[in-house]
């Protein structure tokens, strides 16, 4: 048995400890936000906070995550979070979502990316660009990536 904390709310799972975060929250939590795309950690899509850090789902296994807290796409787009409503708005705004299947990611590390920024400082686009380097996109929307990204950094300024 696993006891978890997973976007403010505490669980317990009865899955073996290196069972994936990933198919932990899906399959024994029913929590699908976050996607599985690669399995290799290589794409983004599983993305996830482990303690505010920006993690790949897919490949930490739910060991890593006792005693700690698991930040989900759920929460961090549920309007309590200030920077992930900042992302997401910015992300409609941008018209960012193609297929959509990469964005739970994108956002994540977006969110994450803005957190770890000064108060007010206003990233580059190289910077945001190296931010969101471990995310990938099929449909090729990084200009409107890139964007959002800054448009909401102006927003928390």
């Amino acid at each position: 048995m696993s006891a978890l904390n997973i976007n403010g709310r505490e669980y317990t799972v009865d899955v073996d400890p290196g069972t994936p975060i990933l198919w932990t929250l899906r399959d024994a939590l029913g929590m699908t936000g976050t996607k599985f795309g690669c399995g290799a950690a290589l794409c983004g899509a599983c993305t996830v906070h482990l303690d505010g850090q920006a993690i790949r789902s897919c490949v930490t296994p739910i060991a890593a995550a006792q005693g700690k807290k698991i930040t989900t796409i759920e929460a961090a787009t549920d309007g309590s979070d200030p920077v992930g409503t900042a992302v997401h708005e910015a992300w409609v705004k941008h018209d960012v979502a193609q297929c959509g299947y990469c964005q739970s990611g994108q956002i994540m590390s977006a969110t994450a990316f803005l957190k770890a920024q000064p108060k007010g400082k206003q990233p580059t686009a190289a910077e945001i660009d190296s931010a969101m380097a471990g995310n990938i996109c099929r449909c090729g929307t990084y200009a409107r990536i890139r964007a959002a990204v800054a448009d909401a950094a102006k927003t928390l300024a």
